[in-house]
């Protein structure tokens, strides 16, 4: 492994894997899996030009889960001696011996394991020091206070790198893991004074620093947010389409993964209850999981079970191709894992080939929002309710900035109603898309 800054080679982290597997058989276990992991990363923070703090993290931890017939135990530990993990392997057993069986517990199903890895280039190491991490930050911020003098304060820039690396093991004999960085610049800024305040900000993540724009971008692009915000205006109440930025339309995936997830359907906690089949999305709606992409954030060759992964449709002209399904979830609701074990992958969903401006325009007179706030989101009903800051449209032009408002409706109504879908998109998370208009909702003002 070239250029790395682990403490433990991936050789390391095999040999703890298989000694932990080893030693659960020996003490009776009838399955067993394990996971070693090791990370460690740098973030810089500069405000007002100067250093406000610099953070270095190294982790590293074994998670041990061992099986007696259908009684499930699991056990961590951070020690890697090999009495620490003798002892992870003892306490995992000892509380699967208290467990009650459960007839969906146990390992992936052996035919689904991967037995091919391609590179996915995942791991681009970046051995920034820190003094040129200061510098990187300081031109960020500098870049952003620059654009304009209304630009009164700064909550910081940042610039943050992180590597890890892990394997992971499982007594059907899969034994594989792989390493992966992932690196950051951010910066949030304030315009105005008094009660005129207004923040926002702006940032960039890629997992190769050469894939990132420049941090100056970064820094004049939220001072340029922040400074369009000032004069924010109440608006009265009303219904009237909204439009999502691309940074925050990426919420709504989240809506649908979580309702579309096994751990949700199982318990019936879900609002997209016997789903599958059904159109729930507009007939516009195209929604790829994509696990190999080259650099990807959310790219794997496998699960977190070692279950092979694939590229899937999950919606196809409105209507739900799959779920997201790890073993234990899937076994649940009689069907088989998706590859889906610890969430999506690359999930991306398709544009309709406007940009953001023929988005304005089609939204005409409303809403588009830029920010939300709180967690109004009820999962077993759709129930929708959010703070929310933005601009009015009129016209397909963006007339005022507007701040105090909720954004009201129900996940169900605002799918089938997604009336066209950016290609702005950013690709900043595993949940990809760009900004999506949907044809109207209920906006809370004065």
């Amino acid at each position: 492994m070239p250029n790395s800054g682990f403490s433990h080679d991936s050789g390391r982290l095999q040999s703890l894997a298989s000694d932990a597997l080893d030693y659960a058989r020996q003490k009776g276990a009838t399955a067993a899996e394990a996971e070693v992991s090791e990370g460690y990363g740098q973030t810089v923070t500069v405000r007002h030009g100067e250093v406000e703090t610099i953070e270095y993290n190294r982790d590293k931890g074994i998670g041990v889960t061992a099986y007696l017939g259908q009684q499930r135990g699991h056990a961590s530990t951070s020690d890697f001696s090999a009495k620490a993990l003798r002892d992870t392997v003892d306490a995992a057993l000892s509380i699967a011996r208290f467990t009650a069986p459960d007839d969906c517990a146990g390992l992936a199903d052996a035919d689904m394991l991967a037995h091919e890895f391609p590179d996915l280039q995942l791991w681009h190491p970046w051995g920034v020091p820190v003094e040129r991490a200061i510098e990187l930050a300081h031109a960020c911020e500098s870049a952003g206070f620059a654009v304009d003098k209304r630009i009164s304060n700064s909550e910081g820039a940042s610039v943050s790198t992180q590597e890890s690396h892990f394997i992971y093991g499982n007594s059907h004999g899969f034994l594989a893991g792989y390493p992966s960085s992932r690196h950051s610049v951010g910066c949030s800024l304030i315009a105005g004074e008094g009660d005129g305040m207004q923040r926002d900000d702006w940032y960039d993540i890629a997992r190769s620093p050469l894939d990132m724009v420049a941090p100056e971008s970064v820094g004049k692009r939220a001072a340029e947010r922040a400074v369009r915000r000032l004069d924010a205006r109440k608006i009265a109440t009303t219904r009237a389409p909204v439009l999502f930025e691309a940074p925050i339309a990426s919420s709504l995936l989240g809506h649908f993964v979580s309702a579309a997830s096994g751990g949700s359907l199982y318990r019936k906690s879900s609002f997209l209850l016997d789903s599958l089949g059904k159109p729930v999305f507009s007939p516009l709606v195209q929604i790829r999981d994509l696990p190999h992409l080259m650099k990807g954030l959310g790219s794997s060759p496998f699960d977190g079970e070692g279950v092979v992964t694939q590229a899937r449709d999950i919606v196809k002209d409105g209507v739900v191709q799959g779920y997201f399904l790890g073993s234990y979830s899937a076994r649940k609701l009689g069907l088989r894992s998706t590859g889906n074990a610890g969430g999506n992958h690359n999930l991306i969903l398709r544009d309709t080939g406007d940009d953001f401006a023929a988005l304005l325009k089609k939204l005409n007179t409303g809403l588009l929002v830029t920010e939300l706030m709180g967690q109004g989101v009820n999962q077993v009903t759709g129930d929708y309710s959010r703070g929310a800051a933005g601009y009015w449209v009129e016209n397909g032009e963006i007339a005022y900035p507007v701040q105090e408002i909720t954004i009201a409706g129900n996940l169900k109504e605002m799918f089938r109603n997604i009336a066209a879908i950016g290609n702005d998109v950013l690709r900043r998370g595993s949940r990809q898309c760009g900004s999506v208009l949907i044809e109207h909702m209920t906006i809370a003002g004065s």
